[in-house]
């Protein structure tokens, strides 16, 4: 890794706490998700931007915590997020997954961990992997960029909850198969689970 990705991480680290202070002191629902929650789960840093994952009701109530700190904001053309600009890194406000809105239920189960020497909730593990997997297409189908991040939270997962929920995807199934056959996790997984998320 060279000291121009050091730079990049610590900057979005940096984000990341401002963002996360001034959504907690706006009392906005909200838990981390993407690169950053891995990161918080112990994977190796790839981090490209912020990514909170926040009920839709509570989407104006951050926009505005995230103006008065000086954030830039946009909505973009499509109907799941909102973004917020930190000096030109990227924070992604996510009210929907895959057409799923964000519930309560999903931010409740989120833990609370140390990111960037603040505590904050975290996306519980299996959330973290399913709202990564359920958005695969043919069009959006990087195993490569997956592959280290499941591996090195693979403990943390319940994997026959993540094969109950992602059954109907053909790109999400084949990387559980990919897991399998790696040795990544323990096959196979049962998908007789409740296939209901969040």
């Amino acid at each position: 890794m060279g000291s121009h990705s050091h730079e990049v991480t610590d900057a979005i680290l940096e984000t990341l706490k401002r963002a996360s202070t001034a959504l907690k002191d706006a009392d906005v629902r909200f838990a981390l998700a993407g690169g950053c929650a891995a990161y918080a789960r112990g994977a190796a840093p790839s981090l490209h931007d912020v990514d909170f994952v926040l009920p839709q009701e509570d989407v104006p109530l951050a926009l505005e915590a995230l103006d008065k700190l000086g954030f830039t904001t946009a909505k973009p053309p499509e109907d799941w997020l909102v973004k917020a600009f930190d000096e030109g890194r990227l924070v992604d406000l996510i009210f929907r997954i895959c057409d799923r809105p964000v519930t309560p239920e999903l931010l409740k189960r989120a833990e609370p961990l140390k990111a960037s020497a603040v505590i904050l909730p975290v996306l519980e593990a299996t959330d973290l992997v399913i709202s990564w997997l359920m958005p695969l297409s043919e069009h959006s189908c990087d195993y490569s960029g997956l592959l280290p991040q499941v591996r090195a939270m693979r403990e943390q997962v319940d994997w026959n909850r993540v094969a109950a929920v992602v059954q109907d995807s053909p790109y999400a199934s084949t990387f559980l198969i990919l897991l399998e056959r790696l040795g990544v996790v323990p096959g196979p997984l049962d998908t007789s689970g409740d296939p209901s998320w969040p």
